[in-house]
């Protein structure tokens, strides 16, 4: 680093923070100054005008990092967190923030000499889109509709990393469009000749994994009887999408993390290593840091994919998009189905308009399509919207007929998979507290009809 960047930290621990300096120091970084208090940070950034702040977020006084850092924002400074507190509140928090880097402590010296590394390439992305206006215009993305701010705040991501190489992570709730989002980032960059090839990490055993990634030789096990490409070469000189990252076991994430390091693959059985050259897109509807701090997810790894992080806002933040995406998805089930619906009464607009949607866009879209079906006039006066999404318990003392043996079992099943937010495989997710292989798991779901919207 040729011009010393002038680096802040506020930190409440003496030792912690010299400890943090001379890291920094050591790594390039001109520190500027050491504050324990958001007032004396005030007074510092005004006074030494860093390009970068490292934060913790426990403080002295009564004001959080997380308070100073909506004032960073304000005044355009760079910032990143650092800290001990891994609880779920306080992550969201963070995350709401939008920081160029997140840490857990303890972590190693080169950890954050990474994701300093890593934030200071993301910032400058960011500036050049800027300064080049050219490619800061929202271009036409087939199949994104809306235009509520939150969307284009991710367009205007889009536009900034899609031409580039870097890794994205799409993070958001199940069924608010992550694989569409990964589909655009690819067909507006330099790759979108090549293949973007998926790969559903929820869905994949671990003792598939090696060979779904990796591939075979002939004979290198029981049953190899030609051999097999991996997902890796099949994406060679493309993109490799790996939808619901949060789900790989931490055995298959080393692996992964060979890969991205090395740039090089050997299929099963080879005795050769295959060059490969891939563009990393992931995606995950789970809390990555959290998954960090838990000891799920691997520092490193996260830290590989996270290049660049794009965040889908939940469709009840982005409402004002819920009449486009409608009519949207009736224009389309009208060609599919060859209906003629002209649109939606005042009664199913306000129905669709008032609903907390926790399936997102895949809710919205399978609603419209059962409500195409079953219209009965040339608009939709009503929509049947899903009385299953949170079945009341049944309070004691209550009389009544009994609930089947299926109703309990699709009660219990949905109550685990809230519970784990969501996560149906590996450690801390519903088969694990279910006591059944993730497998049965999925088999059980796909009988009781439970899909993603309803958990």
């Amino acid at each position: 680093m040729e011009n010393k960047e002038k680096i802040l930290i506020v930190e409440d621990e003496f030792i912690v923070a010299n400890d943090l300096k001379m890291i920094l120091k050591k790594g390039g970084y001109d520190v500027v100054g050491i504050a324990s208090s958001a007032a004396q940070a005030r007074t510092m950034i005004t006074a030494k005008k860093p390009q970068w702040v490292l934060l913790d977020i426990i403080l002295k006084g009564d004001e959080t990092g997380i308070d100073l850092a909506w004032e960073l924002i304000k005044c355009k400074t760079p910032f990143l967190f650092i800290s001990a507190n891994t609880n779920q509140t306080t992550l969201e928090a963070v995350k709401k923030t939008q920081p160029y880097g997140f840490m857990v402590k303890p972590f190693r010296e080169k950890d954050l000499l990474v994701m300093l590394d890593i934030a200071r390439y993301r910032y400058a992305l960011e500036n050049r889109a800027t300064a080049n206006p050219q490619t800061n215009v929202n271009a036409a993305f087939t199949g994104i509709v809306g235009n509520s701010p939150l969307l284009q705040a991710v367009l205007s991501k889009i536009n900034i990393v899609a031409p580039t190489e870097t890794s994205v992570l799409i993070t958001g709730e199940s069924g608010t469009g992550k694989e569409r989002i990964a589909h655009t980032i690819h067909e507006h960059s330099a790759r979108k000749n090549k293949p973007i090839v998926v790969v559903n990490c929820a869905a994949l055993p671990l003792s598939l994994m090696e060979s779904e990634l990796f591939g075979y030789e002939k004979g290198a096990f029981t049953g190899a009887n030609s051999r097999r490409i991996g997902k890796f070469e099949q994406a060679d000189g493309g993109t490799l999408f790996l939808d619901e990252i949060g789900e790989l076991p931490l055995d298959a994430q080393v692996k992964l993390l060979r890969v991205l390091q090395e740039k090089e693959i050997e299929r099963i059985g080879g005795d050769q290593t295959i060059k490969v050259d891939v563009r990393i897109i992931a995606a995950t509807n789970r809390s990555l840091e959290h998954e960090v701090a838990e000891g799920r997810f691997r520092l490193d790894l996260y830290y590989r994919l996270n290049v660049f992080p794009v965040e889908l806002p939940p469709l009840r933040e982005r409402k004002e998009d819920i009449a486009l995406l409608a009519e949207y998805f009736l224009k389309k089930f009208n060609t599919a189905s060859g209906r003629n619906i002209n649109g939606f009464g005042q009664k199913a607009m306000e129905q669709l308009q008032h609903y907390n949607w926790p399936g997102n866009i895949r809710e919205l879209e399978h609603l419209i399509e059962r409500s195409t079906l079953l219209a009965t006039s040339e608009e939709i006066s009503q929509v049947n919207l899903p009385a299953n999404v949170a079945l009341p318990a049944p309070q004691s003392g209550e009389t009544g007929g009994l609930q089947s043996l299926e109703d309990m079992e699709r009660r219990h099943i949905m109550q685990a998979l809230q519970a784990c937010g969501g996560k149906v495989f590996g450690p801390g997710g519903a088969a694990e507290i279910l006591k059944i292989p993730a497998t049965t798991l999925y088999s059980k779901m796909k009988k009781l009809g439970i899909q993603q919207e309803h958990y």
